[in-house]
């Protein structure tokens, strides 16, 4: 059987494969078809996407609008802005009205109660002041192009003139003038908002009067003096342990401490304020490196000191100590203090030292002689 009719691969030679560079009958040649990838548009779409044309909108399109349903869409908008004057109006009756009751926030359960009103308040006025403005663009806003030339950054008179009349045609498109409802309940939503930046101005206050000069300290040591004891007892933060010198003989030791007795004289409600400000360091200096500032030579034992634990920069616990450079470091901005010599600052952004409070012995306990000389934690301008 002859060969003639099959290619070199063994196919059959009159496949039904297109040939690229058959001849036709007239001796020329013809291109098989081509074929397209996917995706791409046809050779008809092609000459249709490069046809030169103006394709942009009609003229005047979207340049008028339906009165009817501007009429329907300003009534939505302003509804919306009176809920934004409700939820800022909300907000401050909150503010004022509820959320410092009862001597102020206490606990987890009154600031997430404050969190949720005034957090929930300020949203909705915000979302609904965003929606209203959103409608307000969308449907009673015309859509005619604007077209703005590039010029040079220095306006002549001429520029300024069209600017003011651009800015005139703009406030009349808005339809802010034309439209007294919406103009009026926006400017109601929105008095609202800028007095509330006034409000929260009350979280600086009430100031402080009197309340940061003294803490829990001078009241226990009244008490204790009335008795006829020298002071009051020392008692271990967490245990109300009273200390005695002998259980903190060890150098380089540090405890927190509390005055006695703070639970059971304080009100419940206040006894988390009076111990953050009663809190106070108990660290067992080395005799030999002691170096006491005059007139307080008398105010520790046998080099056991006593600082208020309260950063004077803006109120850490200043709860680190070093017992080689004997340093007191606050870990919230690395104010440093030095221990042996009247816990002056030697590093950091705070403006003075740590309060110290005067220690003595009576029968074997640690105890206080007296409140701070000066009041604890931060600065305060009105400290006079």
């Amino acid at each position: 059987m002859s060969d003639d009719n099959k290619d070199d691969t063994g196919g059959a030679a009159d496949s039904e494969e297109p040939r690229k560079g058959a001849r036709g009958g007239d001796g020329r040649r013809e291109e098989a078809p081509r074929e397209r990838v996917i995706r791409t548009p046809s050779p008809a779409r092609d000459k249709e996407l490069l046809a030169e044309g103006d394709i942009s909108a009609p003229a005047g399109a979207g340049e008028q609008l339906d009165e009817a349903s501007a009429k329907r869409a300003e009534r939505v908008v302003a509804t919306f802005f009176l809920l934004a004057f409700a939820g800022s109006v909300g907000f401050i009756a909150y503010y004022i009205g509820w959320s410092g009751r009862d001597g102020g926030m206490h606990g987890v359960d009154r600031a997430r109660e404050s969190n949720f009103w005034l957090g929930g308040m300020m949203a909705l006025s915000f979302l609904a002041l965003a929606i209203g403005v959103t409608i307000w663009v969308r449907r009673l806003m015309t859509s005619k192009p604007i077209i703005q030339e590039r010029h040079l950054p220095a306006a002549d008179e001429e520029t300024r003139a069209g600017f003011n009349e651009d800015f005139m045609e703009g406030a009349v498109d808005s339809g802010i003038t034309k439209r007294p409802l919406l103009r009026r309940t926006l400017l109601l939503a929105s008095a609202p908002l800028g007095l509330a930046p006034l409000v929260l101005l009350r979280d600086l206050g009430p100031l402080p009067e009197k309340k940061l000069r003294s803490t829990f300290w001078a009241k226990a040591v009244e008490e204790a003096h009335k008795q006829g004891k020298k002071g009051v007892r020392l008692v271990v933060d967490g245990t109300n342990r009273p200390l005695r010198v002998s259980d903190f003989s060890s150098p380089g030791a540090m405890i927190t401490v509390l005055p006695e007795g703070i639970e059971e004289h304080v009100p419940e409600e206040q006894v988390l304020t009076e111990t953050a400000k009663a809190v106070t360091i108990l660290i067992n200096v080395p005799a030999d490196e002691f170096k006491p500032a005059k007139g307080r030579e008398n105010w520790h034992v046998n080099g056991i000191v006593a600082y208020s634990k309260i950063c004077t920069h803006v109120g850490c616990p200043a709860a680190l100590y070093e017992q080689t450079t004997h340093h007191i470091l606050c870990p919230c901005h690395q104010s440093t203090f030095d221990a042996t010599n009247a816990a002056k600052v030697v590093f950091g952004p705070a403006a003075r030292p740590l309060p110290q409070l005067p220690l003595s012995v009576e029968d074997g306990y640690i105890v206080a002689t007296s409140d701070y000389h000066e009041p604890i934690g931060p600065s305060f301008w009105e400290r006079g």
